[in-house]
């Protein structure tokens, strides 16, 4: 049987036969990382339906704006990026020394895949429900303290969302990762955060945290046994992480476009959606113009956030 991805190496619209040589995809993270699966996932797809290979760079560093940067200045054609929300949203709203602008430096490809954070705390929190939980937040002031990956993160952003829209007040306080994270509220020294689906489900399950409720706006695939917080009654509160395909501001737009219509077919492919699954995502699989509307709504919500909060990476 033919591959569901033969090649369409043909002519794109005004310009000569592309691409002339391989596809780098570039991952501002490390082997093995979520972007990274996520970009071999589509790999090999994407040289079939090119006929050239596609090789994935990692170039990690600075919660992978090393790579975006990268993209942002790439002018051979034959460069994209597989980048996380940060890196194409609130980067330089967070820190001006970010050498590329998302908004203007990059041309969105496809928003590729979505997930809720899961609101986590220790095993015996107070309140039978998220509800009850957040009460006893509220009635703790600034005497709880939560954690995240890092100042600039979704999980600190997020949290920080949070606390606008309930009036809890914990402090924050800065891990190397989500797994630091976890382990600090097993010992006791946190009293909540926002951790990723698997992580947050796992310890849950082990009955060592407690997995409180999803932040998205509805319940989750992947965590489908959790309530959205939004049942508890948290309104305006629609917090996820995503990642996605871009492509460097000087790339003509007939190859974006043709790389945004791979990509959403791609990810049709009921083989690709499991792995993507597998890998922690809803595979959304849109298009140049609802990765843009994607852009713009986050960018409104966090970015008001950071301004509010006085935010700064570190």
């Amino acid at each position: 049987m033919a591959s569901p991805f033969a090649s369409t190496h043909s002519q794109a619209a005004g310009s000569p036969a592309w691409p002339t040589r391989p596809l780098r995809i570039v991952v501002g993270f490390p082997g093995g990382s979520s972007p990274d699966l996520t970009a071999r996932t589509f790999a090999d797809p994407l040289a079939k339906a090119l006929g050239q290979p596609v090789v994935v760079e990692n170039r990690v560093g600075a919660g992978g704006n090393i790579a975006a940067d990268i993209v942002a200045k790439a002018t051979d054609s034959h460069t994209i990026g597989l980048m996380i929300n940060g890196n194409m949203t609130i980067s330089r709203l967070l820190n001006a020394r970010v050498p590329y602008d998302p908004l203007t430096d990059l041309q969105p490809i496809s928003l590729i895949g979505v997930s809720p954070l899961v609101l986590a705390a220790p095993q015996h929190a107070p309140g039978a429900d998220a509800h009850a939980f957040l009460d006893a937040a509220r009635a703790e002031g600034d005497g709880w303290s939560y954690g995240s990956p890092g100042v600039g993160t979704v999980g600190h952003i997020g949290m920080e969302l949070l606390k606008a829209r309930t009036g809890i007040q914990p402090v924050h306080v800065p891990y190397p990762g989500y797994s630091q994270v976890a382990n600090a509220m097993i010992a006791g020294e946190l009293q909540l955060a926002l951790l990723p689906p698997a992580l947050a489900l796992a310890q849950a399950r082990a009955g060592k945290l407690r997995a409180i409720g999803v932040t998205a706006g509805s319940r989750s695939t992947l965590a489908p046994e959790l309530a959205s917080l939004a049942e508890a009654g948290v309104r305006d509160f629609n917090l996820e992480i995503w990642n996605a395909a871009a492509a460097p501001a000087a790339m003509p737009r007939a190859l974006v476009a043709r790389l945004s219509a791979l990509f959403v077919e791609i990810s049709r492919n009921s083989d690709i959606r499991t792995k993507l699954f597998q890998q922690g995502w809803q595979t959304v699989g849109s298009n140049a113009e609802g990765l843009a509307n994607r852009i713009e709504a986050d960018t409104a919500v966090l970015g008001q956030v950071i301004r509010e909060q006085g935010l700064r990476a570190q």
